[in-house]
């Protein structure tokens, strides 16, 4: 699959997915143990299948160990588990819309730390992709964007949207190894980053009720938003750049609202179809845009 935008639109579909059940699921495995388990089977499934491939670009992950520790740090320890726990405090309005922040953030870093300057449309397609997924969370009232309270939830949900943004611009740095040997790599240490804040977690404040659906729960945390969707991510920031990327995560609060209409049975509102097309409209100014400037 070489099409980089249907890449983004089938990760950020996958990561849908781990917003809806990792609430579903947040009574039976506390935060931290479900990023470590998630991870750490991720890490075990990917090493099964590729450690020849890992073994082989071992020199080249050696050599760049600083800057894939850092990867590791924000876009695997840091980014969901922060999200789960502030899903602990918040609510879904608000961990959605400090979500739809991701693409500005990216944007704001890659001009401060890169000096990378953004296109007249590229800056329309984020405004209108925004409103389109404020809408969304809004259920078409800006009385409900007004009346939202933050609380400490929103802060570490704030605090993830930074770190994956950091882990988008880092990804640059990756050295040129296989994109099997990059996971193996970059879970395996995220997961041990995550082992000691697991243990005391266990020990301390809450164990793990492994429940059938917390089981199916984490297993599909471990295939498809981690190995599927940071896969297909890695590989459309490789050829398209972070800020174009990025700008596909608004497409994470449209899923969540389609899943939830279709698998939790809510109902749906013309404030869904005028969102969608506005975060679709955003995401297509900046798609044809930079199409049409590779053809120059």
């Amino acid at each position: 699959m070489k099409n980089p935008y249907l890449l983004l639109v089938l990760a950020t579909l996958f990561w849908a997915g781990n917003f809806i059940l990792s609430k579903a699921v947040s009574a039976e495995v506390p935060p931290i143990a479900l990023a470590f388990w998630r991870w750490g089977m991720a890490f075990l499934l990917i090493t099964v299948v590729s450690f020849s491939k890992f073994k082989r670009d071992w020199g080249l992950i050696k050599k760049h160990l600083p800057v894939l520790s850092l990867i590791s740090l924000f876009g695997v320890a840091a980014f969901n588990t922060l999200i789960y726990l502030g899903l602990q405090h918040t609510t879904a309005l608000n961990s959605l819309l400090l979500q739809s922040f991701f693409p500005i953030v990216v944007a704001l870093l890659s001009f401060v730390w890169m000096g990378e300057k953004l296109r007249a449309l590229q800056i329309l397609g984020i405004v209108i992709s925004l409103l389109g997924t404020l809408l969304l969370v809004a259920q078409g009232k800006l009385s409900t964007l007004l009346s939202a309270a933050f609380n400490q939830g929103d802060l570490w949900v704030m605090v993830a949207v930074f770190c994956y943004a950091l882990y988008a611009l880092l990804l640059r740095y990756r050295p040129p190894v296989h994109a099997f040997s990059f996971l193996i790599a970059t879970f395996g240490l995220g997961t041990l980053m995550l082992l000691p804040f697991y243990l005391w977690e266990h020990q301390y404040v809450q164990k793990v009720h492994w429940q059938w659906n917390a089981i199916m729960t984490v297993a599909y945390l471990a295939v498809f938003p981690s190995l599927v969707s940071y896969l297909f991510f890695n590989e459309a920031v490789r050829k398209i750049g972070a800020n174009t990327a990025g700008l596909f995560s608004h497409l994470v609060p449209l899923f969540g609202s389609i899943m939830a209409i279709v698998f939790l049975g809510e109902p749906f509102f013309r404030y869904h179809a005028i969102g969608a097309a506005f975060t679709f409209a955003g995401i297509y100014l900046v798609v044809a845009n930079r199409s049409s400037k590779a053809l120059k």
